[in-house]
């Protein structure tokens, strides 16, 4: 079978990889795809966001099956047009995808289903979340409505802090149109978890959990990013707080988007925080997440391939449950100098195939690129690093030594993903 994966980095390299290792593929194609990627992949150089072209491509490729990785596509329909032309592809619709694109949405769709989350009001001017801020009190949390490569979340611990980011949101419009309305929600406290599974409609199968660090320093200080590293498992749930999990969130959350004409079919991932009351759930995303599929999937032994087709022609209950090793996978995400601000690009780097040699070690692409013979920096977020261990501290021990062979200047890293004692920020 021939497939296509649409996006470019970590993740995407992730389902290449995995991808690339089962019997019944015979051919990969990823736009844009990177180095990394090229790897196991014929990568075709096409706009994530062009969803028109990549349909005339795996049309005309005669692709068996596309997997959408980021959420811009999703958001911008792509589904919806290769399902206009009876093309195969894994993801949900754009209104089904509104799950993730619109805060706004979510927030209001969990409260006419039900669906335990945290307080919120939106608001669509600096006076408004003034108000909302003062009633929910410090701290509070703020969401630009649309999509912002999960950094448009800010925890307000002040007044200050409050005066500040609306500034950001309604004066300087650093997220544009995405932060035209805000989420302001109270606080939540408890342990984080990342618990994703895959829809064909149906049918749900759990993927294995996972845990997600997303500020960029460690303590979990400093500015939000699209993540600095993650583990699996989680760590956090167990087997009845799991099928809460699935009864009280994921299932209402299906009926709740087929009963309003928004059926689901791909990846739902649950943000969630796992409250003295119980599960609650932060946010959604309507795909994998990143850097969690880089931790997730090293840990599956089913057929990834044969998983996704059954998504999306019927029959995953076959897949319940998945078969996954006992063995824990720590990612640690290396990043550019400067990031999540404007970072450093073209920096040569090396001691890639050292680190790739060890055991157990899995290197994932996700901001490089080729200057002619060299590799070198091309993104904010530049390699992730995943070990895998019979325990979480010898994964991360594996993921650390790993990581310590690659150099390039600028280089940063958290050092205490899956640390005992840290707890992973709230978003």
């Amino acid at each position: 079978m021939k497939f296509l994966v649409i996006g470019g980095g970590g993740r995407e390299h992730a389902l290449c990889w995995a991808l690339h290792r089962s019997p019944l593929v015979e051919e990969i194609f990823c736009a844009p795809g990177n180095p990394g990627i090229a790897e196991v992949a014929d990568c075709l150089p096409v706009s994530p966001g062009d969803t028109v072209e990549i349909a005339d491509l795996a049309e005309t490729l005669h692709v068996d099956l596309t997997v959408v990785g980021p959420e811009l596509p999703l958001s911008l329909g792509i589904v919806d047009e290769f399902q206009k032309r009876g093309l195969p592809i894994f993801g949900p619709t754009r209104l089904a995808a509104q799950i993730e694109s619109s805060k706004v949405f979510s927030k209001e769709f969990f409260r006419r289903h039900n669906i335990p989350t945290a307080d919120a009001a939106v608001c669509q001017t600096s006076e408004e979340a003034r108000a909302a801020v003062q009633r929910f009190g410090f701290p509070v949390v703020l969401k630009a409505d649309g999509l912002a490569g999960g950094k448009g979340v800010l925890i307000i611990e002040s007044d200050e802090d409050a005066e500040r980011a609306l500034k950001l949101f309604f004066q300087e419009r650093v997220f544009g149109a995405a932060g035209d309305r805000i989420v302001v929600e109270e606080f939540l406290r408890g342990q984080e978890a990342s618990f994703l599974a895959i829809f064909d409609g149906a049918v749900a199968v759990p993927l294995p959990t996972a845990r997600d660090y997303k500020k960029v320093y460690d303590g979990d200080r400093g500015p939000n990013t699209g993540g600095m590293g993650a583990h699996s498992p989680a760590g956090v749930l167990n087997a009845e707080t799991a099928s809460r999990v699935l009864k009280e969130i994921l299932w209402p959350t299906l009926r709740g988007l087929q009963a309003e004409g928004r059926a689901f079919q791909g990846v739902l991932y649950a943000g969630l925080m796992i409250t003295d009351s119980g599960p609650k759930v932060l946010e959604y995303n309507a795909r994998f997440g990143d850097p969690e599929t880089e931790v997730i999937l090293p840990r599956l032994t089913t057929d990834m391939a044969d998983v996704l087709i059954a998504a999306t022609r019927g029959g995953l209950d076959r897949f319940m449950p998945l078969e996954v090793k006992s063995e824990a996978c720590v990612g640690i995400v290396l990043c550019a100098g400067g990031y999540p601000g404007n970072h450093e690009r073209g920096r040569p780097i090396t001691g890639l195939a050292e680190a790739a040699r060890m055991p157990g070690i899995e290197l994932f692409h996700a901001g490089t690129a080729r200057d002619g013979d060299r590799l070198v920096t091309a993104g904010g977020r530049v390699l992730v690093v995943t070990a895998l261990g019979a325990s979480m501290t010898e994964a991360a021990a594996r993921a650390y030594e790993a990581a310590d062979r690659i150099q390039f200047e600028g280089k940063h890293l958290r050092r205490d993903i899956a640390a005992s004692g840290v707890r992973p920020s709230r978003i």
